[in-house]
């Protein structure tokens, strides 16, 4: 009987002619234009899934764009009903492309240069959703199995480049349907390609934006300057007081839930393989490290939560001067959150900061974008993430080690609406520019990412 990791190496080319017809369909959810192709690449996806096997797959149709559903209950061996049930998601949208002169080739015309695939989408997420297809077909033939050791769900959602504003009324509307024992996030990256890991948690975020109202026209500032006050500095010493000497965020009760580090994840952290010098010269473009003072780069960015000024303007910015004391100034602020912070807690603490730092004489109004993202978190003890261990590492043949995303997404509503736990099957890399130019996968990575979920199956089957 063929093993897995055989299976994979004997029909890559398959995944290969896979992406290529699927990674030719513009499938950017945040332009307009692009929503008949949007439904054209659901319906593609559809399609794959079939040709896989999959018994039951559908399109479900959104206020937005559609999203895939696929279902293949396990059979055998007691029945679907005492087989767990898996829910993988992922996105089959993409980012826009501009600037569009920076790509070497077209952003829609799959390129393979050495062992990497160059298109919008590659890695993000259309390849690490096909290598599913394919890990499915491994796990079938290297068990000699007619359907999946787990019943398999998958949802494949058309909006997450735009916010997924669509996606928590899904799944309510779905629940009945979706509801699993666990949760397989396929929309991360490895910490390397030679030092495999897996996600833990991901980061939350609010986002607003504050406008300063000084006085109702532009005035002259020989003549009012020094007298009345003006919005543009106000706001300046809003933002230069947002952070301490130290680093800290100064909104009131910012810290208080903050789940801290356990030792284990610290010490996962800290055996990565890290060049704080090579990531600021590489992958960050900056001369320095900032943050929070007591704490490494990759703590910083993982587990701890942050205040960043997004931009900022106000009064006359065109060429030579124009000497106002100015009637408007405006930042958008926003807010990265770590387990266990409440989004409502942090937006009302920001409020409560902007009133203590309005001077008399100003308006101040915060517009927040939206409610926000809830951050998640993976305790190392679950069930489903030792499998998950298990599978990465009869792959990659080394010792898994933990990360966590430092960005946000809809993980948390997956968990807290579906009421199961997340693991993080990902297997892009840090350097796959990911919503720049120039976007690409590692197939070899690809088809990583195809044995260990073959494997994973069967894990997860024995929890």
């Amino acid at each position: 009987m063929i093993s897995e990791r055989e299976y994979v190496a004997a029909h890559a080319g398959q995944l290969r002619e896979d992406l290529d017809a699927w990674l030719r369909i513009p499938s950017i959810s945040a332009d307009p234009a692009h929503a008949a192709d949007v439904r054209l690449n659901a319906e593609w996806l559809a399609e794959a899934f079939r040709r896989t096997g999959f018994p039951t797959v559908e399109v479900w149709d959104t206020p937005g764009a559609p999203a895939v559903f696929a279902e293949w209950r396990s059979q055998g061996n007691g029945g679907a009903d005492a087989a767990p049930s898996v829910l993988v998601y992922g996105h089959h949208d993409v980012q826009p492309v501009d600037p569009e002169e920076l790509w070497v080739t077209p952003p829609f015309v799959p390129t393979v240069r050495g062992d990497e695939l160059f298109a919008r989408g590659a890695a993000d997420d259309k390849g690490q959703v096909l290598f599913h297809l394919l890990g499915v077909r491994a796990h079938l033939a290297a068990t000699g199995r007619t359907s999946p050791a787990v019943t398999l769900r998958f949802l494949i959602e058309g909006e997450e480049e735009s916010g997924s504003p669509h996606l928590a009324d899904l799944l309510r509307a779905q629940q009945g349907r979706l509801r699993s024992d666990v949760i397989v996030v396929s929309d991360t990256a490895m910490f390397g390609r030679d030092v495999p890991s897996t996600c833990t948690g991901m980061r939350g975020l609010v986002d607003c934006q504050v406008d300063f109202h000084g006085p109702d026209v532009d005035l002259h500032s020989g003549l009012f300057g020094g007298a009345v006050p003006n919005p543009a500095t106000a706001l300046s010493r809003l933002v230069g007081a947002l952070h301490d000497d130290a680093g800290r965020v100064q909104v009131p009760g910012f810290y208080d839930a903050v789940l801290p580090l356990t030792d284990a994840e610290r010490t996962s952290f800290e055996s990565l393989p890290f060049d704080e010098a090579d990531w600021l010269a590489g992958t960050a473009r900056s001369r320095a490290a900032a943050g929070e003072a007591g704490y490494s780069t990759l703590e910083r960015i993982w587990a701890r939560p942050t205040a960043e000024v997004n931009g900022m303007w106000g009064g006359y910015t065109g060429p030579g001067a124009k000497t106002i004391v100015p009637t408007d100034a405006h930042v958008k602020l926003s807010f990265r959150l770590v387990p266990d912070q409440d989004r409502k807690a942090i937006r009302d603490g920001v409020e409560r900061f902007v009133a203590a730092h309005t001077p008399a004489g100003i308006s101040a109004a915060v517009h927040w974008e939206s409610d926000g993202v809830a951050p998640c978190r993976t305790p190392l003890d679950t069930p489903a993430l030792q499998a998950l261990v298990r599978a990465l590492e009869r792959t990659f043949e080394r010792d898994v080690r933990y990360s966590r995303g430092g960005g946000s997404g809809p993980e948390a509503d997956l968990a807290e609406i579906l009421d199961a736990p997340l693991v993080f099957l990902g297997v892009s890399l840090p350097d796959d520019h990911i919503h720049a130019p120039n976007e690409r996968v590692s197939l070899p990575m690809l088809h990583k990412g195809a044995e260990a979920a073959a494997y994973l199956w069967t894990e997860l089957a024995g929890t």
